[in-house]
Formats: C-alpha cells, structure tokens, sequence
C-alpha cells in the first residue's frame, strides 16, 4: 500500500497525510452509509453449505440463476406532489 501512495503523492502532487485524511473521510462516509450487519445463525449456515456445495463442484452458472429469477416489474415511487403556495 505504501508504494501506491507514493506513487499517488508523486501523481497527484500531495502530502501523504493529504492521502490518507482523504481515505479516512471516505472510508468513515461509506461505513455510515452502509453499515456492517451480523449474520444470523441462518446466514452462516447457508454460506457454509454453500462453500461445501462449491469445493464438490456443485455450481450453477449466473445465466441460469438469472433465468430463474422471478422477473416481477420493479415498481416506482411517485414523487410526492408539491406544494403550491398562493402567490
């Protein structure tokens, strides 16, 4: 890591510290925006199952998984009707 910010500093003519304040803040936006969620009991036990199912050789390509997608139109909010004022 420590060459690519070099390698950034050099770039983009900054300090070190400016690079890393910079990933700081985005990292700390990002982790507000979507924080880390706990897996169930349930989750784990199909993500094992799952990492069983992939080293027997038991995968399913993407297309097919996509094919049998239930394929249910998305549905779109409305945009709530703006106020007029009497003027």
């Amino acid at each position: 890591m420590m060459r690519e910010v070099e390698r950034l500093k050099k770039a983009e003519h900054r300090t070190r510290s400016e690079l890393v304040r910079e990933a700081l803040r985005t990292y700390f936006a990002l982790a507000a925006r979507f924080p880390e969620e706990k897996p169930t009991a349930a989750d784990i036990r199909a993500l094992r199952e799952g990492r069983r199912e992939f080293a027997r050789g038991e995968t399913v390509p993407l297309e097919r998984v996509l094919r049998e997608l239930p394929s249910e139109p998305h549905k779109t909010l409305k945009k709530a009707a703006r106020r007029t004022s009497a003027r």
